[in-house]
């Protein structure tokens, strides 16, 4: 995780509750590096996986790391608008939003 640009809510947890944090942060990690996945391929399923809960921090999360791993905004999107006959337009389009206001902070996100 790239711990310079962290959320305040989670530079917090992590700075009252260090064990657990690293905790969180070495799961994610072993798991990703356990299988064939690559990480542009994990964080698009992690995004997919974060927009079905309807988690946005998750979203932001998954989608800032999924861009680091070489995905492209197109690539993002697909795998977001793949989830609609799944988890149904209104949690796709919420995901879309999410990640609209992330790739574009000065618009707003909810035209």
């Amino acid at each position: 995780m790239e711990h310079g640009k962290l959320p305040k809510w989670y530079a917090h947890i992590r700075e009252k509750y260090p064990q657990f944090a690293s905790a969180l942060e070495t799961l994610g990690e072993t798991v990703r590096k356990e299988g064939p996945l690559d990480q542009k391929t994990s964080h698009l399923i992690q995004l997919a996986a974060a927009a079905a809960i309807r988690s946005e921090g998750s979203v932001h999360s998954h989608a800032r790391r999924a861009l680091q791993a070489g995905a492209t905004v197109e690539e993002i999107v697909h795998a977001l608008l793949l989830l609609t006959s799944t988890i149904g337009f209104p949690a796709t389009s919420a995901a879309l939003s999410w990640v609209y206001g992330l790739l574009n902070p000065e618009s707003d996100s909810q035209k």
